[in-house]
């Protein structure tokens, strides 16, 4: 029985100019799960603010960005997606399985990932979202979409999903590798900061999950590294419009550590698989400047775990479940 596993990141703009990241930009804010705002004073702020003014902005910085003549979400993500392929194909020769890299926003899209692997042949599917922590923002617009493939089909083929994996002791320990060889190789900084992407404050007291899962997530890191309550903090980076989102805010928090004498900052961002807009040019961009301007002196940011031989291994481990069901399970 051929299998078919899809990873799914975000998604990005094709190209580092306004006219792509409009588009991209129209497609990700459309989705009600992206954006709870009453739809017609959204619509209009969207399509009369957002879309006109914020896609040059966004162009210019995606420029300085781009790599390989892609996005970095997009180059370090299928890198991962081609590394679990290798691994995958020399631990189970026997088995027919197929690998893609599909976006919630933007191309690849599922919809068109799951017409090639069904075209394939594939008669099981396994999607991935590269969403560690659970949120109705990412997750479950993954699910939603997920479903709405599957609606316009009659032959619907056996599936399953991952919904989180902010707490598996190898995405812990991938975290854990990362920070000890940054500090290996720059020294160690007197505060870590773990910056988590945030969503509204109103989406968590409505029931999302996502602000205990980035919690989970860095205690359980903190305790992995050994670190005292005074070595770390967490804080909630990317919010957009007026509305109260997660606090403590990234940028708030790194202008009050520099004021109170922390010289040596040392950012991890656990919430994204890979690189992409919001840690390189908001968070070792930006960011770096507040602290830079309020007094800090190192400002060292911890790169996510791209393609990563340690992020490999718990892609790897993450599937092991699915790759392993007896075969005549669901036939």
């Amino acid at each position: 029985m051929k299998s078919g596993i899809v990873f799914i990141n975000l998604g990005t703009p094709a190209a580092p100019t306004a006219a792509a990241v409009r588009q991209f930009l129209k497609q990700f804010l459309s989705d009600r799960r992206v954006v709870e705002v009453p739809r017609l004073l959204w619509l209009a702020i969207l399509y009369g603010i957002i879309l006109p003014f914020r896609s040059p902005r966004v162009a210019k910085a995606y420029q300085q960005i781009w790599m390989n003549e892609t996005s970095p979400l997009r180059y370090f993500s299928q890198r991962l997606v081609d590394g679990v392929a290798t691994q995958l194909a020399e631990r189970y020769p026997d088995q027919e399985i197929e690998l893609r890299l599909a976006m919630s926003y933007g191309q690849t899209s599922i919809s068109a990932t799951v017409d090639e692997l069904l075209a394939l042949g594939c008669e099981r599917l396994f999607f991935l979202p590269l969403f560690p922590q659970y949120s109705a923002t990412t997750t479950a617009a993954v699910h939603d979409e997920i479903s709405r493939v599957f609606s316009r089909r009659r032959d619907i083929p056996q599936w399953s999903w991952l919904r989180n994996y902010h707490d598996h002791p190898a995405y812990i320990d991938a975290l854990a590798q990362s920070v000890q060889r940054h500090w290996s190789e720059h020294g160690r900084g007197e505060r870590l900061l773990m910056s988590f992407h945030g969503i509204p404050k109103r989406n968590v007291e409505l029931g999302d999950p996502y602000q205990r899962h980035c919690e989970e997530t860095a205690a359980a890191l903190a305790a992995k590294l050994g670190l005292s309550e005074k070595e770390w903090q967490l804080s909630y980076q990317s919010r957009l419009g007026k509305a109260e989102w997660l606090q403590p805010y990234t940028d708030k928090t790194v202008i009050a550590l520099a004021n109170s004498g922390i010289k040596k900052l040392d950012v991890l961002c656990p919430a994204f698989a890979v690189e992409c807009l919001e840690t390189i040019e908001e968070i070792d961009g930006e960011v770096h400047e507040y602290f830079i301007e309020n007094g800090g002196e190192e400002f060292r940011y911890v790169p996510c775990l791209n393609d990563s031989e340690a992020h490999q291994k718990l892609m790897f481990l993450l599937l092991k479940s699915f790759l392993e069901e007896k075969r005549h399970l669901f036939s």
